[in-house]
């Protein structure tokens, strides 16, 4: 009896915290997947998002039955072994390498391709140099294993070809999938924000997780000089480990009635959709995908001109001010000029057009090697990974 021909696979391996940047890219992205004709398995750590209640017909959950991305080798090495995905993809420096690990060990010849988010150097700069060190030994001799890079900036390119010592081509610069079509929508849902109502004051917005690498305290030090002038008020979406630092800080400033710390909401495109003005803060990121989403929706930006990213979305200013980082003279006379005299919203939104999920889905997969036409390498839905150690290998949503 002849086998029947089976589609093409790719498998996921990611480990996000669930509110973050990465989460949203990768929720966008697995989505746009539903509607192209090939199969996904989504590896998942347990704990570990993305976290979705329903998932497109053709991809499926397949547990690892691991709580950490290390202990994840063992079991991640049987599944490529068994299944063998014409494709893995992978996000995040502590995950690629956990993948590089497991396809060395499952000989696995399918592709591999790695992702990384942010400026790697510059993430790292903090981390005592032992530390330091090993992470980039490890970059140059396990991200080398894979077929390529995939990064979201110019800048975050030349920064991990300068750490990894890769040759030409094996970083590839891709737009990140972050505008989907429901950002509008969800951006025109109401919002019980009182500040957020119509005859309040302007609100300027900042959101991220509450961490040393976001620097909402340049913002809140902007902002009290903001406030000085003119009426206004902050909101800083997210949460984290600053946030009891941030709110003494906007205390100590005599500001805290201004400032509010809603925490993580499902739903930022309300606040952003409602806001005066999206502020950036950060010292470091690979490409912000708050900034690009503000102004997808024809939100006003300021930004610091961090590596990397935030220059190649403004084009070097051109839709909205770049200041240097840690600098809140700067940063408050920036958000003054935007609130005084905002960019045409349409312009934003061309400008932000170019991350839409279709063409950065087509991009990924692309560099992926998608082929729509079936394998009979590959596995199928008609023949399911085995059960692993007595566990359930893949869950049909």
């Amino acid at each position: 009896m002849k086998e029947p021909q089976r589609r093409w696979r790719l498998a996921l391996f990611l480990a996000t915290s669930g509110h973050s940047g990465v989460d949203r890219i990768m929720k966008h992205f697995i989505a746009e997947l539903g509607t192209r004709p090939l199969d996904v398995d989504l590896l998942q750590v347990e704990g570990h998002g993305p976290h979705m209640a329903s998932l497109p017909p053709n991809v499926r959950r397949v547990p690892l039955g691991t709580r950490h991305v290390q202990s994840s080798v063992l079991r991640l090495a049987q599944y490529l072994r068994k299944v063998r995905p014409n494709a893995l993809l992978c996000d995040k420096d502590r995950v690629n390498r956990t993948a590089v690990v497991s396809a060395v060990m499952a000989g696995y010849p399918g592709r591999l391709v790695l992702r990384v988010g942010t400026t790697v150097s510059k993430n790292l700069e903090s981390r005592g140099f032992f530390h330091r060190s090993v992470q980039y030994w490890s970059i140059r001799r396990l991200y080398a294993k894979a077929q390529t890079v995939i990064v979201p900036s110019q800048g975050a390119a030349r920064d991990l070809e300068a750490v990894g010592s890769f040759p030409p081509g094996f970083v590839r610069v891709l737009p990140s999938p972050v505008v989907s079509d429901a950002l509008h929508r969800l951006a025109r849902k109401p919002i019980a924000h009182p500040w957020l109502q119509k005859g309040e004051p302007p609100v300027i917005l900042g959101a991220g997780e509450l961490c040393e690498r976001k620097d909402f305290g340049t913002l809140i030090r902007a902002f009290a000089q903001v406030v000085k002038i003119r009426p206004c008020r902050l909101v800083i979406l997210g949460k984290g480990k600053k946030r009891a630092a941030l709110e003494a800080l906007a205390r100590d400033l005599s500001i805290s009635d201004k400032v509010s710390f809603p925490g993580f909401v499902e739903n930022p495109y309300a606040y952003m959709a409602g806001s005066a003005v999206f502020v950036l803060s950060s010292t470091c990121e690979g490409l912000p995908v708050v900034l690009t989403e503000a102004m997808a929706l024809g939100t006003p930006v300021v930004s610091t001109d961090c590596p990397s990213g935030p220059r190649e979305i403004l084009k070097d200013g051109r839709f909205g001010p770049l200041v240097p980082i840690r600098n809140p003279r700067m940063l408050a006379e920036a958000i003054a000029t935007v609130l005084d005299t905002p960019p045409d919203a349409d312009a934003l939104k061309a400008a932000a057009s170019r991350y839409h999920v279709r063409p950065a889905t087509d991009a990924y997969l692309q560099v992926l090697g998608y082929d729509e036409t079936p394998d009979p390498r590959a596995g199928s839905w008609d023949t399911p990974p085995r059960p692993m150690d007595g566990e359930a290998a893949g869950e049909t949503p």
